[in-house]
């Protein structure tokens, strides 16, 4: 009787989302990020399929052999015989002995978002084209990446020049929403800015030559139109400030967009009590499920809306709802789903439940703590 949890990957999905990528952005060449899901399956779909990638490591030296494969991104991309210039290396802040291993293995293109940065490259990569990492106004994206990476604009003339002292050839600028971007407007700023940055380089006398407009490209099943809308958009502005025949290359960054909609989930009920509540409120039910927070689940806690699971059981048109807290196995009590209550219909042990969209963020960011394995991925064509 199996009840450990588990996922099935439909790796179809892949082709499907890529004919819409290319329909919905036809001057934009995808470049995978491979950190939303690094399974060796889904990589080399996508590089039959003609994707490049957006890698953002590679192994140390020291490392150990069963490292998980977010760890080797740079390594699993050229281990599938992809061609070095087919990957972008699009980590601003790089270990030296990683920069080393690009050089090596001839991957050239990599971004930087600061002077720190530009010399190690000098010192390690002087071959590099190099592409500069713009800050983003990217509040509206589900897990915004400004507070950490991208140069302001008030910086980046002098980045620029520093470039050229060193006898660096930065050869375009970049740009991320945020990983799943809830609204088109937030692009439109960023291309302005990318605008001024390819008029600073190339007065700084850089060959200015490539857009990446990141990623942030909703995936989940259902978020069709929301992609649309964004892809209307880019291509409204591309039109207007990096025209077809313009020597400018575009790319992107999709990985949430490949990736989201690949699996599904199904976990299932190992325990449940009546949690009781103070001044005589209702109990609330608190029900235990066989994965969780240090499992598939970690980037739950971090959404603004709960995703609702699907129960797998016969029951009438609309049963009732109690409110639920989902736990996961492990004995750390920050183990939950999600940090509020959900309103579930009545469940018992042994029950499924079962959760679309599960491929981005899954795997990839998922432990082995207090000894529970994640759940296994099956994959189908």
């Amino acid at each position: 009787d199996h009840r450990d949890p588990f996922m099935v990957a439909n790796l179809g999905v892949l082709a499907s989302r890529h004919q819409a990528f290319c329909r919905a952005l036809p001057w934009v060449s995808p470049f995978y990020a491979v950190k939303r899901n690094s399974s060796i399956w889904v990589l080399r779909v996508l590089a039959i399929l003609g994707t490049s990638f957006d890698c953002a490591s590679q192994m140390s030296p020291e490392a150990a052999p069963e490292c998980p494969p977010c760890q080797v991104e740079l390594e699993q991309v050229l281990g599938l015989g992809v061609a070095p210039s087919r990957i972008i290396y699009a980590n601003p802040c790089k270990p030296v002995s990683h920069i080393q291993y690009a050089a090596c293995r001839g991957v050239q293109l990599m971004t930087f978002d600061s002077e720190e940065e530009l010399t190690k490259v000098a010192q390690h990569h002087p071959k590099a084209r190099l592409v500069l990492w713009l800050w983003t106004q990217d509040s509206e994206s589900t897990f915004p990446l400004s507070a950490k990476f991208g140069a302001t604009l008030e910086v980046c003339e002098h980045l620029l020049q520093s470039a050229r002292a060193l006898g660096l050839a930065v050869v375009g600028a970049s740009f991320h929403m945020g990983s799943n971007c809830q609204t088109a407007r937030s692009f439109t700023q960023a291309f302005a800015d990318c605008r001024r940055v390819f008029e600073m380089g190339r007065a700084s006398r850089h060959d200015m030559s490539l857009l990446d407009i990141g990623g942030g490209f909703p995936g989940e099943e259902g978020f069709e139109p929301k992609f649309e809308e964004m892809a209307r958009v880019i291509n409204a502005v591309l039109a207007q400030d990096f025209p077809v025949g313009g020597g400018v290359e575009i790319i992107a960054e999709p990985g949430h967009f490949y990736a989201a909609s690949v699996c599904t989930a199904a976990v299932n009920i190992i325990a449940k009590k009546a949690v009781l509540q103070p001044g005589g409120r209702p109990p609330q039910a608190g029900v235990h499920l066989n994965e969780g927070h240090y499992g598939i689940f970690r980037i739950f806690s971090r959404e603004p809306v709960p995703r609702m699971p699907i129960v797998v059981k016969v029951r009438g048109p609309q049963p009732p709802l109690f409110p639920c807290t989902l736990y996961g196995p492990t004995c750390d009590a920050f183990d939950k789903l999600f940090p509020g209550e959900l309103p579930m219909p009545e469940l018992d042990v042994g029950d499924w439940l079962v959760l679309p969209s599960m491929g981005a963020y899954t795997t990839t960011v998922s432990s082995t703590f207090n000894g529970f394995l994640p759940a296994s991925v099956s994959y189908a064509m």
